[in-house]
C-alpha cells in the first residue's frame, strides 16, 4: 500500500509551522535583529529544505526516497533543540525555577529533588533509573527503524507528527517560561553526590556535552517517551508492557538526576498525550472524509 499524499504529511507542515513560527518571535522580539541572524538563516533554511523534500521526493518511487522522507525529521530535532539555546533569553532575561520551585513546596510540602537527596539515593536504585533514562537516547531511531523495516509506513507517518507536536511545545516553552533546572538552581545545596558506575556516568557524559541550560520546562524526554509508548500500546500491545518500565524510570528519572523538577514531567506527558490524540482524532476525521468522497464517487459512477 502506498502512503504518498499530494500535499505534504502533517509533520512537514509542522516542521515549516513552527520554523515560520520562529522567524516571527525573532522579528517580533529580538532587539537588535542582528544579534539572531544565524537563527533566522537556520530557520528559513530548515523550512526551504523540507519543501525541496515534499517537492522532490517522491516516497511512492523506493525504498531511498521513503527513508529520507520519513527519516529527515529524526535529523533535524538535534539541531532545533540546539538552536534553542541560543534563544533562551529572547523574551525574558533570567529564569523562573524560583516560581516552579515555590509552587512545588506549597503542593508537596518539600523540594522533591532534596527528598531524593536526604532520603533516597543509593547506587543500585541509581544504576536502575540511569538505564531507564538512557534508555531515551534510542528510543527514537528504534521505534522509527522498527516501523521502517516492518513497512509499517503509515504508523510512522503518524507517529512523526506526534514527535514534532511534543518538541515543538517543549521548543517554545523552553523560551516562553525559561526554567534551568534544579541540578543548577540547587547548586552547591545538596547533601550528596548521584554515584553510578556505569549507566549513571553515560547520562553524565551526554548531558554534560549536549544538554541545553534551561531546556527544562516541559520533559520533552519523557514527553517523547511517551508518545512511542502510546503507539506501541495502540498498534503493538506487547511491545507497550515491555517498554512500560522503561518509560515510568525515564520519568522518574528525570527528577532523580536533578534535571527536572516534578512539574516538567507532568507537563511534558500531558502534551505528549493530548498531542498524540489531536493526531489520531485528525486522521480519524481525514479517513472518513476521505472514505465519504469515495462512496459518492462510487455512487455517480454507478448512475
Amino acid at each position: 500500500m502506498i502512503y504518498r499524499k499530494k500535499h505534504p504529511y502533517l509533520y512537514e507542515c509542522l516542521i515549516c509551522a513552527y520554523c515560520w513560527l520562529m522567524v516571527g518571535f525573532i522579528l517580533f522580539f529580538a532587539d537588535p535583529i542582528r544579534t539572531y541572524l544565524r537563527e533566522l538563516i537556520f530557520y528559513l533554511s530548515i523550512s526551504a529544505i523540507t519543501l525541496l523534500i515534499v517537492m522532490y521526493i517522491d516516497d511512492s518511487k523506493n525504498r531511498i526516497n521513503k527513508f529520507i522522507r520519513y527519516f529527515f525529521p529524526g535529523i533535524m530535532f538535534s539541531f532545533f533543540y540546539t538552536v534553542t539555546g541560543s534563544l533562551m533569553f529572547l523574551i525574558h532575561d533570567s529564569f523562573y525555577d524560583w516560581q516552579l520551585t515555590a509552587f512545588e513546596l506549597s503542593l508537596f510540602g518539600v523540594y522533591p529533588t532534596y527528598y531524593i537527596d536526604q532520603h533516597l539515593l543509593n547506587v543500585v536504585l541509581t544504576e536502575i533509573i540511569s538505564f531507564c533514562y538512557f534508555s531515551y537516547y534510542f528510543m527514537i531511531p528504534v521505534f522509527m527503524i522498527t516501523l521502517f523495516f516492518k513497512k509499517e509506513y503509515k504508523i510512522l507517518i503518524s507517529s512523526l507528527a506526534s514527535i514534532c507536536i511534543m518538541f515543538f511545545s517543549s521548543y517554545l516553552l523552553f523560551f516562553l517560561y525559561p526554567i534551568e533546572g534544579p541540578r543548577w538552581h540547587f547548586a552547591g545545596q545538596y547533601t550528596n553526590t548521584i554515584d553510578g558506575p556505569f549507566f549513571r556516568q553515560m547520562v553524565e557524559f551526554v548531558i554534560a556535552n549536549g544538554a541545553v541550560r534551561g531546556g527544562c520546562m516541559p520533559s520533552s524526554h519523557f514527553g517523547v517517551a511517551l508518545v512511542i509508548w502510546m503507539y506501541c500500546y495502540r498498534y503493538f500491545r506487547k511491545t507497550s508492557w515491555v517498554i512500560m518500565p522503561l518509560v515510568i524510570g525515564l520519568g522518574i528519572g528525570t527528577v532523580w538526576g536533578r534535571f527536572h523538577y516534578v512539574s516538567d514531567v507532568f507537563i511534558g506527558g500531558m502534551i505528549g498525550l493530548i498531542g498524540t490524540l489531536i493526531v489520531w482524532k485528525y486522521e480519524a476525521i481525514t479517513e472518513y472524509k476521505t472514505q465519504k468522497l469515495k462512496s459518492v464517487d462510487t455512487t455517480e459512477s454507478t448512475t
